[in-house]
Formats: C-alpha cells, structure tokens, sequence
C-alpha cells in the first residue's frame, strides 16, 4: 500500500492559520511579469459547479480527439469602472485623483461634491500610476454594493496616462484584460470555524482505548524545552484563509446575453448570470458569490500551456 502524502495539512508555508483580514488579498504586482499591455487583473464572482463536455485536443494525450468530462467552476465577471487614479513616487503614494461619483457608489464610500476628470491636473513628480477600480454591480446582480481594488497597468508611464485617460467615463470588459488560457485565482476559502486538530492538519486518529482522548495528538512535545512549540496540531481557526490556485485553465469564455448558460430554475444559491462569464476548468475557493482576483498567470507552466480543450456541451 503507497505511503499516505498529505504536504499540505501541517505546512508551515501557510502559516499562521488565521482569519482572513479582508476578502480581496493584496499582491505584491511587482513579481508579476508579462509583455501584453493593459490591467494585471481583474474582479470575478464565483457562480458555481458543472460537468463539461469537452473534447480534447492536446497534442500526446491519451485521450486526443475523444470526447471527455471534466468539472468546470463558472466565474461571472462584470465590468469594471475607473474610480480614481493614484500617483506613486518612491513606492508612496503622492496624490490622488476622483474620477467618478456615481450614485451606487455613495453606498460604499463618501463622494466629494465635485471631481476632476482630468488628470494632467496633478502636477507633482511620479515614477508610477496605478487605478483604483470598482465593479458595477446593480439591480440584476445578487447584490448592489460594489466591490473596490487598486490594479497596475502594463507599460511605460506614457502608456498608462493614455490607457487612463481612454477609460476614464467607460467600462474595462474581461475580454479587455485576458487574452490566454491561463488564469491565476486569489481569494478567501470557507470558514469552518473552530476545528479539532484532525480536521485542521490531517493527523491520524489514536487507537480506541488510548487515554486523554482519540482525536488529538499523542503528546504535546518533550519535557525539554517545556512548551508546547508553535508546529504542535492543536485546535484553531481553520477556514476562510487567503490562498492562491495558479495555472488554472480557461476553457470558455461569454456573455449572457448572446449565450446563456444559466439553469432554468437559476444556479444554486447564486441565480442568474447577466454579464460577461469564464468557465475554467477544475474548482477554485471560497463558497458561491465570494469574490475572487483574477491576475495574470505569476509562473505558467508547459504542462498548462499545451492543454487545448474544445467547449462541446456544460450539464
């Protein structure tokens, strides 16, 4: 019988298991490198679960030009708005700029009387600039408040100030942003709340007739040093901690108005899509509804790269 491998329970590279302090991480955008020009990321809601239908098309793969089933998660992803634009000098921010005040915002936010929709108003030196961004959610969505993230763009300063001052007044679509196959996910998991150390690190249940108890570990460490050290299994918050999924493959792409791929009856616990979607291949965390930051692929790997899968059918 192989050797039961399970890396993942007790790492300490995820350390420490804690609550999440907010729902859309922060990136160091510095490490991520690529050449397409435009946003590093972009605002998706997770919708649910599906079989696919595919047909696969990767080159040496036991199942080329066959008809497989894979699970799909169906992320909704609606357009995104320009709310201010922020001046960097030295990794600090200099200024900022309000470039919107629409009226779902004042849910969120508190909106100056006026704004400045130009930005060549901003006269102090900068070496970056970067946008804080807003997803119009409305009446048609599950909910109306908007979710804010900050996201980079891609180019000499000269190219950002054009790709701002094209935005500004009109919507970023998803299309817009992701042009590949490969998608990185960042978000919050499900809260489990307070576990046992068998639930939160994968440890062995004791023999029936041990003393102290069966679902907890043997001993809590030696007499020398005497405490108990950080790495020991022990009861804690488990769930709704900040992971990353990388390499995840986008296999379809829409809009609800030209496809709809939404159920009759709705998705469960989420309703119906309106907007632009993408459908990848695989699960990504978090329940349905929690919102998740696309970003461009930080490492993409060969094996990713050369998977072609065909959308036939989703059941």
């Amino acid at each position: 019988m192989p050797r039961l491998h399970r890396p993942k329970y007790g790492s300490l590279q995820v350390w420490p298991k804690k609550r999440a302090e907010q729902l859309i991480p922060d990136i160091n955008w510095e490490v991520i490198k690529t050449e397409e020009k435009g946003l590093l990321g972009f605002l998706a809601y997770k919708v649910g679960m599906m079989s696919a239908i595919v047909k696969d098309e990767t080159p040496d793969s036991m199942t080329k030009g066959k008809k497989i089933s894979i699970p799909v998660t169906i992320l909704e992803c609606p357009e995104l708005k320009i709310f201010s634009v922020r001046f960097y000098k030295n990794k600090n921010v200099v200024g900022e700029i309000i470039v919107s005040n629409e009226r779902n915002l004042k849910r969120k936010i508190k909106l100056p009387k006026k704004i400045f929709s130009q930005i060549e108003s901003f006269n102090k030196e900068f070496d970056d600039v970067r946008i804080l961004v807003y997803s119009r959610l409305g009446k048609e969505y599950f909910k109306k408040t908007p979710d804010f993230v900050e996201l980079p763009i891609v180019g000499t300063k000269e190219e950002k100030i054009s790709f701002i001052k094209e935005k500004i007044g009109k919507t970023i679509k998803i299309s817009e942003v992701f042009n590949g196959n490969l998608v990185d996910v960042r978000g919050v998991t499900k809260g489990k709340g307070l576990q046992g150390p068998v639930k939160r690190f994968g440890i062995s249940l004791r023999q029936h007739k041990s003393e102290k108890g069966v679902r907890r570990p043997g001993s809590l460490g030696p007499w020398h040093p005497a405490r108990v050290m950080f790495i020991t299994p022990m009861a804690g918050q488990t769930g709704f901690h900040t992971r990353i999924i990388y390499n995840l493959l986008i296999i379809g792409r829409g809009n609800a108005k030209e496809k709809d791929i939404t159920p009759k009856s709705g998705f469960h616990k989420y309703g119906k899509i309106n907007g632009d979607y993408l459908i990848i291949a695989g699960s990504v965390q978090g329940p349905k509804k929690r919102v998740l930051l696309l970003t461009k692929p930080l490492r993409p790997t060969k094996r990713q790269l050369k998977k072609r899968y065909s959308l036939i059918d989703l059941t």
